[in-house]
């Protein structure tokens, strides 16, 4: 019986060097947690030292979620014609320029121009690290290595806010970039060493000897090799954004992509101005930076339980109660008590709602797409739903220096998740998906 790569990744075991490259997806994610929000708790010294006001520091935290939607929507096609191993290794590179650029920054221009440059880096990584883990999981393990995936996001952010809490202790807020620069560098063996390219992707391009370099890596994953490539109809052998628009895909991609949108706008509220916000109740920065930090403990717990939940009340379904539940929570953050812990309970508690949601929808796009599509619709997806997260701290700032209070501007920034709820019903009307 002919057997090709498809059938052995999605039906043999999963060997060690498999979950290694989960791991290392992981800890990827957990470096783009680290590197976005890195400008949160940098936050309250950059308007401390250089004066800028609450409409300015909204874009100020803006700028590296700009540069993740232009990375996303043109890095995502480039990994699906190119590779996901070349990418990712290309996007580390601006990611630790663009990281220490940042940590020598002399003014907001400079620093605009080095967080655009992280962002782009990020964006680009993001899609790959999605179709990697899809692609060297089975079918068995496949939604639980998707979960630990998105749960190095928050974890980064755990990481990144004691590292943080440390530094703006003793020194100042380049501190943290020039930090992040070099766990990003750090990065770069351990992916050319760890992640050979995906034999799904090589499956699909076939160009020269790829049964040959797809045997290579199976027996470098420990499993049997392939006898043949599978075969491919030749209208999936398009992976250009156009094809994302074509009738069989037009409505799930304005869906999913809406409602990533829509969501990202209340979960990147709640993350960039934590630190802001707290300060600005009377507390020190180190002690924002705190806060903060138990907002990704909250969201490393929200994405592994979806992890385990998922399975037995489906994809859509449980994205959809996550997506109400982290509507609720960044509403109370603004109406409920201001105590600092209160205000810790109650963050921690959105991040496991709100990262869950992310793990769900993350988990959508690999269930939506085909794999000749996946990191393309992902990419544009996310890059396109990044633009809520670029809309999110820019809208607060101005409903802030409007004079409105975390009271109403809160609410208001909670309306984005419950669309996306609405809009996952949607989808699940039109495609009978749960």
């Amino acid at each position: 019986m002919q057997t090709h790569a498809r059938q052995i990744i999605n039906l043999g075991r999963m060997g060690l060097a498999q979950w290694l490259v989960i791991l290392v997806t992981m800890g990827l994610n957990a470096m783009d947690g680290f590197d976005v929000l890195a400008i949160s708790f940098a936050s309250p010294g950059i308007s401390h030292d250089w004066g800028v006001d609450k409409a300015t520091l909204g874009w100020i935290l803006s700028m590296e979620l700009l540069g993740m939607a232009i990375g996303s929507v043109v890095l995502g096609g480039f990994a699906d014609r190119f590779g996901r191993r070349p990418t990712v290794l290309g996007c580390l590179v601006a990611m630790a320029i663009g990281m220490h650029g940042a940590s020598v920054s002399q003014d907001v221009p400079q620093l605009l121009g080095f967080r655009l440059l992280t962002g782009i880096g990020i964006g680009g990584v993001l899609p790959c690290i999605n179709a990697l883990a899809s692609e060297f999981s089975n079918l068995r393990w496949r939604s639980f290595a998707m979960s630990l995936m998105v749960i190095g996001y928050p974890l980064g952010g755990v990481l990144g806010g004691l590292v943080a809490r440390s530094i703006l202790g003793t020194g100042g807020w380049q501190g943290v970039f020039h930090t992040g620069a070099l766990a990003t560098a750090a990065f770069l063996p351990v992916v050319w060493i760890l992640v050979p390219e995906s034999v799904v992707f090589l499956d699909r391009r076939r160009v020269g000897t790829a049964l040959e370099q797809i045997n290579r890596t199976l027996r470098r994953l420990g499993q049997e090799a392939a006898t043949c490539l599978s075969e491919v109809e030749p209208a999936k052998t398009r992976h250009s954004f156009a094809e994302l628009l074509r009738p069989a895909y037009l409505a799930t991609t304005v869906i999913v992509t809406a409602a990533y949108f829509a969501h990202i706008t209340s979960f990147y509220f709640i993350l960039k101005w934590i630190p802001k916000m707290v300060v600005d109740l009377g507390f020190e920065p180190k002690v924002a930076a705190g806060v903060l930090t138990w907002a990704n403990v909250g969201g490393a717990l929200g994405g592994a339980l979806f992890g385990l939940v998922v399975h037995r009340f489906g994809i859509r379904r449980s994205t959809t109660v996550v997506l109400l539940g982290g509507a609720g929570m960044v509403a109370w953050f603004g109406i409920g008590p201001h105590g600092l812990s209160q205000l810790t309970v109650t963050v921690a508690i959105s991040g496991i709602f709100n990262n869950a949601a992310i793990a769900g929808l993350y988990m959508l796009f690999a269930t939506v797409y085909p794999t000749e599509l996946r990191a393309t619709g992902t990419g544009f997806a996310v890059g396109f739903g990044r633009g809520g997260a670029a809309l999110a701290p820019v809208l607060a700032g101005v409903l802030f220096q409007i004079g409105l209070p975390v009271s109403v501007v809160a609410p208001i920034m909670a309306g984005g998740s419950l669309l996306a709820a609405a809009l996952l019903v949607l989808l699940a009307r039109r495609s009978n998906l749960v």
